[in-house]
């Protein structure tokens, strides 16, 4: 099974953030040749016939890298998930499902843009239940669909246009929306030049150089986004701020924006 140096480097990341069970539930949505297939045909769908940026292997696992780093950041901050402060799992249960639904949020995008997280929740519902099934005992339905729902709403939830609740949901939310920086933009742009409407968006993630996630000094989680042109705001009060705004994470985020080596603009 071929994997693209950044879809292995990206992965290694991932699994050195990981243990117990999550940990198990990555090593095996990596190894699963069937997603690895539906996830390269969703980038070609993506990118060559709807001209959009990067929906794939990378994109997924970027997304899920900066989702484990909230989620790490907010547990060690003393934060319950809603898992946890339900009384149904625990914060491994709760990262499981946010890593389904990181890792499996894009999938309809191999079909349509429109509603695609519909369509990327019946795709990854077979991958779900497979993986469940191997990880949890045969009597645990309660935790088993307690993940299942987390899952699917993370997935529901990713475009930032219906309302979600939970924390897990959130921070899959916000995670797909930091990957933003500019490489993600790269081959769209490079096979077509011709200008187009809905190009603010490729030349606004063009400028974007670098999201860094890390503690915050007020807040638990800092969002820093650094870029090299003020197109680039486009993208943070357009496409990024919607997504925090709506998220149940947003009490939990500081968020600084600006072009580097100028005073950054704080969001949050």
């Amino acid at each position: 099974m071929y994997k693209s140096v950044k879809q292995s480097q990206m992965e290694e990341r991932i699994l050195n953030k990981l243990e117990g069970k999550p940990l198990q539930t990555a090593e095996l949505l990596f190894a699963d040749a069937e997603l690895q297939a539906m996830q390269e045909y969703t980038n070609i769908v993506s990118i060559k016939r709807l001209g959009y940026n990067d929906h794939g292997p990378v994109h997924m696992r970027k997304a899920t890298y900066n989702a484990i780093k909230m989620f790490h950041i907010l547990t060690e901050a003393g934060i319950q998930m809603n898992l946890e402060k339900e009384s149904v799992g625990t914060a491994s249960d709760s990262l499981i499902g946010v890593l389904f639904a990181a890792l499996l949020h894009d999938l309809g995008m191999s079909i349509a843009r429109e509603k695609h997280e519909y369509m990327s929740i019946t795709l990854a519902l077979p991958f779900i239940d497979r993986i469940l099934a191997q990880i949890y005992q045969p009597e645990e339905y309660m935790i088993k669909t307690a993940v299942r729902s987390i899952a699917i709403e993370g997935i529901f939830g990713h475009m930032a246009t219906r309302k979600i609740h939970s924390l897990e949901a959130g921070l899959v939310l916000i995670a797909d929306g930091s990957d933003m920086e500019k490489g993600r933009a790269r081959i769209p742009t490079m096979l077509s030049l011709t200008p187009r409407v809905g190009d603010i968006h490729r030349t606004s993630s063009g400028a974007i150089q670098r999201v860094k996630i890390s503690k915050g000094l007020e807040k638990p989680i800092n969002i820093t986004v650094e870029m090299n042109a003020s197109v680039g705001y486009f993208q943070i009060e357009e496409v990024f701020f919607p997504k925090i705004n709506i998220s149940p994470v947003k009490p939990y985020i500081e968020l600084y924006a600006g072009v580097i080596d100028r005073e950054m603009l704080r969001y949050l």
